[in-house]
């Protein structure tokens, strides 16, 4: 069905393959050496205005797991002790790595000042549910450990990030506040995967949209809970579908985007509301005429706006507590 997609993103969108999910676990997916070049040359870039320290290193993973591989952006002018942010990457639960994030990284380490731990966690179907959480549980546990090191203040530790990282992020808040684990700040939850049952309007009609469809999110679905209860079956973990939590209290601040022509849009605008009324302060994005990941992919006005959201946000979300 035709989409009334932002005019500058339209082009971009008509340059991103149609995507089966399982050819991606499959490593069947093939571009053409035209598809390849337009796209890598639509990937936003970012030129840090200030030194920003990249490390990749080695982490205690979850007990009886390997260790867990984080990529630690240091910018250098910033106040320490500072924020820190833990970023989770997307990619559907079964796809990405550090690397395809790295701009977005070191552009929040530049801008907003923060120490960023990105994670490398395990990817499904070969470590399913909860393997992906639990790494990124032990990195957040690591990074609150080693905060001295890394000069971070851990009253201003947030999480974020993107898709099926928005689902992470989502999960560990729930998962520390519920083991009394590391203190949150904020999480930002960008096109958040949130709900295995795949009920609402936009997963339902958008089958066919660019950038993900609802084909996929059903497929990943399947991916992410190989070996345990069934998408859509009573007995799905709220640590694996964070709509499934019944309390939303004592969770820290949201910020969550979403965008017109997603899947995902009507249950990230339904958990934004479940986290107001459980007294959770969260602001709500919705970008008109964009498509899921386009702020990670297009590097057009309104994804220009939506980046500057989120430093601004993410700037909000990890000030002194009491500050402006």
């Amino acid at each position: 069905m035709p989409y009334a997609l932002d005019p500058e993103l339209a082009p971009l969108a008509s340059l991103i393959p149609a995507v089966e999910l399982a050819k991606v676990v499959d490593k069947e997916i093939v571009f053409t050496p035209e598809q390849e070049r337009a796209w890598h040359e639509s990937l936003p870039t970012y030129t840090p205005r200030h030194p920003v320290d990249v490390a990749d290193r080695e982490i205690p993973g979850p007990e009886g797991a390997p260790p867990v591989r984080v990529r630690v952006y240091e910018p250098s002018t910033a106040e320490r002790p500072g924020p820190g942010l833990l970023y989770v990457h997307g990619g559907g639960f079964v796809a990405s790595d550090l690397v395809a994030f790295d701009a977005r990284c070191t552009e929040i380490a530049d801008r907003v000042g923060a120490v960023v731990v990105s994670v490398d966690y395990r990817l499904s179907p070969e470590t399913p549910f909860p393997g992906a959480l639990e790494d990124t549980y032990a990195a957040l546990t690591w990074l609150h450990s080693a905060a001295g090191e890394l000069g971070v203040d851990v009253s201003r530790v947030a999480v974020g990030g993107d898709s099926a990282g928005g689902n992470l992020s989502a999960a560990v808040s729930l998962l520390a506040r519920d083991r009394g684990g590391p203190a949150l700040c904020f999480q930002f939850l960008d096109v958040p995967v949130l709900d295995d049952r795949m009920t609402t309007k936009s997963v339902r009609e958008f089958v066919d949209t660019p950038g993900w469809n609802g084909r996929n999110t059903e497929a990943m679905w399947g991916y992410y809970l190989k070996g345990g209860p069934a998408p859509g079956s009573p007995d799905v973990s709220p640590y694996a579908a964070p709509m499934r939590a019944e309390d939303l209290t004592g969770l820290p601040p949201a910020l969550v985007v979403v965008c017109e022509f997603d899947p995902l849009r009507d249950e990230g605008i339904a958990y934004a509301q479940r986290l107001t009324h459980a007294g959770v302060a969260t602001e709500l994005v919705l970008y008109p005429g964009t498509f899921h990941g386009a702020s990670v992919v297009a590097d057009v006005e309104i994804t220009r706006k939506m980046r500057e959201d989120m430093i601004f946000s993410l700037r909000r979300g990890l000030r002194p507590a009491g500050g402006r």
